[in-house]
């Protein structure tokens, strides 16, 4: 009699550092209705998944679980319903945050319009980085903050995962855009396209910077209040970090809003995210790329903060 089919994944029994990743055998999914069952070809990290490695009850239960959210791969099979994909079609997205977690893994299931076409210009590697952080920095500045030529953009971060995609956004957008990053990332960052550059180590930006029309807080900390005063009569702060009431408060005592936001599978953003890869406007930095079984290294990398752009999992 045939087994079942299985396949290779990075789980965790306990909460803790990256020494709790291991490599095991898992059964494979197969697709619901309206499902897509993709073999994952690159699965980009972001700090989400070694914050919830790490935290207790942050979104998920306890473990076992397997993370990951950033796919790009080959469509396996398709489950009833589904019309824009057959199998064999490349394909990108991020599962649904927070609970469709699992592209640490060679299959995943998810959802068909959280994905979209790949690009045929671009590789799985540079595909699978862009899903959570490009919709992040897509849903910030263009759904919510619906950036308009010439606006001035503040992007904290600015060259981190999230950060230098939504230089390259803003910038698609006809923005002047204003970012945060150590002095060594400036040249990198200038490249992108960002007009003006803060070293936040020896230059206070809630000093240095006024009237701007959008602020995209990835830091969270002081930064948000710091970054009020920064903004324009009726200008928007969008944070990724969540606050309490505070920050909401104090803004509306500067005139200016505060927005919230955790980020959404969108097959339309994505569908959006494809078209500026393939124009080559919106390209993801890969900062290093590491093996499914090497996934302890890719974390223990990623977390010392110290990394430009993206980290990426293959499953080759």
């Amino acid at each position: 009699m045939n087994s079942a089919p299985t396949m290779r994944a990075i789980s965790q029994d306990v909460l803790g550092g990256p020494e709790v990743l291991r490599e095991v055998e898992l059964p494979r999914p197969e697709p619901g209705p309206s499902q897509l069952l993709v073999r994952v070809h690159a699965a980009g990290i972001n700090p989400t998944d070694w914050i919830h490695r790490s935290r207790p009850r942050l979104f998920l239960p306890e473990p076992p679980f397997v993370l990951g959210w950033d796919v790009s791969g080959v469509v396996e099979a398709t489950g009833p319903g589904v019309t824009l994909f057959k199998p064999g079609d490349e394909v990108f997205g991020m599962l649904p945050y927070p609970y469709g977690h699992g592209s640490f893994a060679t299959y995943v299931v998810g959802p068909t319009r959280a994905f979209a076409r790949k690009p045929a210009g671009i590789d799985h590697v540079q595909a699978g980085a862009l899903p959570l952080a490009a919709l992040t920095a897509w849903q910030a500045l263009v759904d919510t903050a619906n950036v308009q030529p010439g606006q001035r953009v503040l992007i904290h971060a600015a060259a981190g995962g999230v950060g230098h995609l939504a230089v390259q956004i803003a910038k698609s957008r006809g923005a002047h855009v204003i970012g945060t990053a150590s002095e060594g990332k400036h040249a990198f960052l200038r490249g992108l396209g960002a007009d003006e550059l803060i070293d936040y180590r020896t230059v206070d930006f809630a000093e240095a910077v006024r009237d701007v029309d959008v602020v995209l807080d990835a830091m969270g900390g002081e930064y948000g209040h710091r970054s009020l005063a920064t903004l324009r009569p009726g200008g928007l702060l969008v944070t990724i970090k969540f606050r309490g009431q505070e920050l909401h408060a104090e803004a509306a005592r500067r005139g200016v809003r505060v927005e919230a936001l955790l980020v959404e599978a969108d097959h339309a953003g994505m569908t959006a995210i494809a078209d500026l890869a393939a124009t080559g406007k919106l390209v993801a930095h890969i900062a290093g790329t590491f093996p499914l079984a090497e996934a302890a290294a890719a974390h223990a990398l990623g977390e010392t903060g110290r990394t430009t752009g993206k980290l990426v999992i293959t499953m080759t």
